[in-house]
């Protein structure tokens, strides 16, 4: 009789335990989403911190979105991703941003 309560179904499958993050296949449209503070340069300094890494940005692949009471605003900027080392630099570089407050 096979035990099924290990980390593998009978089919030598994993159950999900100890799954991997899907990978992504680059390159790819990755949306990036920033949320932070309402401050007048926030859009620009977020822009340019993403820019560093892909070039100029198709302003049409790029939402800005102000909470209900304008004290936050969020900006999804859809870039053209070549590799998880841009996208770690554009993320490390977006979180050194003191207005910054989440980034998705």
């Amino acid at each position: 009789m096979h035990d099924e309560s290990g980390p593998e179904s009978g089919n030598g499958q994993s159950t999900g335990a100890e799954e991997a993050p899907p990978k992504i296949e680059f390159p790819c449209l990755y949306p990036i989403k920033v949320i932070g503070r309402a401050v007048s340069d926030f859009r620009e300094k977020v822009l340019a911190a993403i820019e560093r890494h892909t070039g100029a940005l198709d302003p049409e692949l790029i939402q800005t979105r102000p909470s209900k009471q304008k004290n936050y605003v969020s900006i999804t900027v859809t870039i053209a991703a070549t590799g998880e080392e841009q996208l770690q630099n554009i993320f490390t570089d977006l979180k050194e941003i003191e207005s910054v407050k989440l980034v998705l």
